[in-house]
């Protein structure tokens, strides 16, 4: 990536450049991020779609500030195989993946059954667990079951806790247990006020911001047919930025200098 121009310095701590809908311009929106001051993304690789590690691979090998997860994301809990486990200890050896992730629970759409979520979540916790790896987590309508797996596993390498939509007393006890929360685009739309009011609430020092790409374009994109890329985030992080009465700089100062400190990625005069 290029300099950022003296534009705030951000990271996009969630996209899915991955997906069909970057096939065609894939190195091109990481390029458009650079330019937006967009100093690092981290992609998840999907362990149960083909071509979703190669992907993300190709762009980490380019781009010095994309880094990798990988991961059974609990949508597709139901295809989760040992070969997953054999796959992630063999990225994990060779340095090629900075996370486990992402993973989690998700009680809206059930697309796997929860009893089977839990159980393959807790089978990738113990996993990152043993290599010594944080795990980017997924939180729809699970978050006390989030927490007794994280305290059932004995999980201490924390992570992100991603794309935040569950309440309070979720965040408060994640961040207790070493995790981060990520803010997506939702935290832009009109009928968010609970979750602004979460984000005025998780201490600055815990604090990420992400696009959750393709997904969740934000304010002003939202509704416009727009895909949602990296570039964006920097909408979520004025919101976030107006909510905790702080400047664009600061609050991507402080979010930037967290997400480092979780995944160190930065040389001299390097980023993405």
């Amino acid at each position: 990536m290029a300099e950022t121009g003296g534009k705030p310095r951000l990271v996009d701590s969630h996209a899915h450049l991955d997906m069909p809908e970057f096939d065609a311009d894939r190195a091109d929106a990481v390029r458009r991020a650079s330019a937006a001051g967009v100093v690092a993304i981290f992609c998840p690789a999907d362990l149960t779609r083909a071509g979703s590690l190669p992907s993300i691979a190709g762009l980490a090998a380019e781009f010095p500030g994309v880094l990798a997860a990988a991961g059974v994301h609990p949508h597709q809990a139901a295809k989760f195989a040992p070969d997953h486990l054999r796959r992630l200890k063999d990225l994990a050896a060779h340095g090629a993946i900075r996370a486990v992730g992402e993973i989690g629970l998700d009680y809206h759409y059930d697309l796997s059954p929860p009893g089977l979520q839990r159980e393959v979540l807790r089978h990738q916790l113990a996993f990152a667990a043993e290599a010594g790896l944080p795990v980017i987590l997924h939180s729809r309508l699970a978050g006390a079951d989030i927490i007794a797996a994280v305290e059932g596993e004995g999980f201490r390498r924390g992570g992100i806790l991603h794309c935040f939509t569950e309440d309070w007393a979720t965040a408060r006890a994640m961040v207790e247990r070493g995790f981060f929360v990520s803010f997506s685009g939702i935290l832009t739309f009109p009928k968010a006020g609970k979750l602004r009011e979460v984000a005025a609430r998780v201490p600055l020092d815990r604090l990420l911001v992400e696009t959750d790409s393709p997904y969740l374009a934000p304010v002003p994109y939202r509704g416009s047919g727009r895909r949602n890329e990296p570039a964006f985030v920097v909408e979520t992080a004025r919101v976030l930025a107006e909510i905790r009465g702080l400047s664009l700089d600061d609050l991507a100062e402080a979010t930037t200098r967290n997400f480092t400190g979780l995944f160190p990625f930065e040389k001299t005069g390097e980023q993405c």
